[in-house]
């Protein structure tokens, strides 16, 4: 969906993310107490969620993790969606949208090289 190399740990939600409502844009914390990731940072993980929610200005909210520095160093969706979509494209970090038997292989911690120009999503052992 959006271009680009990034490599780093998996850090693995299985529920969606509210890009406005629950990621502090200064810090990439993860504010929402009843999300799976709550008080965790996004900075250079490979995100790995179902897709986004909530309103479309989340879109800046990821523009603004990047500008900070906190943003993940890539994005891995079972859905694409607006939101997230666009604040990865403006904010240029890569976004796949992984089929059912890539997210299966996606584990928490796990080490992660996503390279969506070349089609290629590898996990590293």
């Amino acid at each position: 969906m959006v271009g680009g190399r990034a490599r780093g740990t998996v850090m693995r939600s299985f529920r969606p993310i509210n890009f406005l409502g629950m990621i502090d844009k200064r810090t990439g914390m993860v504010g929402d107490k009843s999300h799976d990731l709550h008080g965790r940072r996004l900075a250079g993980s490979i995100l790995v969620f179902p897709n986004g929610s909530g309103s479309s200005v989340g879109a800046y909210t990821i523009h603004s993790l990047h500008s900070q520095g906190v943003a993940p160093a890539a994005m891995i969706c079972e859905r694409a969606d607006l939101t997230v979509a666009t604040g990865c494209a403006v904010a240029g970090i890569p976004m796949a949208v992984a089929t059912k038997s890539e997210m299966d292989v996606l584990h928490e911690g796990a080490r992660a090289l996503v390279d969506t120009d070349a089609g290629i999503l590898e996990v590293e052992s």
